[in-house]
């Protein structure tokens, strides 16, 4: 007897990107960054108890451009999931299930994490700068 041949469901060709779709993709994603970011903490920390050259050369890449950009990128994801951990959590209790808040809280989430982001990365540059 032959195998049916039958479409995947559901397809990504098929379905159009909705908000719902591409925040519950960015939260897997902000997940493995941070899980990767605390490997990152791990080797910080070890630095700082080894010897001063190792912590001074993990503090100078981490200054750098690319460094800043890794940490506000960090930082974005830090903030992005807790905040949409937070939305998860309220749905776990039952509130936020109809549509509309679906679609408000989403982008109270995209809001609120720009802004915290962006406050944080400004503080933590300035710091940065006067130290």
């Amino acid at each position: 007897m032959a195998a049916q041949q039958r479409p995947l469901s559901p397809h990504l060709q098929v379905y159009k990107p909705q908000i719902t779709s591409i925040l519950s993709i960015v939260h897997r994603g902000t997940g493995v960054l941070l899980g990767l970011a605390a490997f990152a903490l791990a080797a910080w920390l070890l630095a700082a108890a080894g010897d001063s050259s190792g912590f001074a050369l993990f503090n100078s890449w981490a200054g750098s451009g690319i460094g800043r950009v890794a940490l506000v990128a960090v930082t974005a994801s830090l903030v992005y999931h807790l905040l949409n951990g937070v939305r998860h959590l309220l749905w776990d209790i039952g509130w936020g299930f109809e549509l509309p808040q679906v679609y408000a809280s989403g982008w109270v989430v995209i809001g609120l994490t720009l802004i915290i982001t962006l406050l944080l990365a400004l503080l933590g540059m300035t710091a940065g700068g006067a130290a």
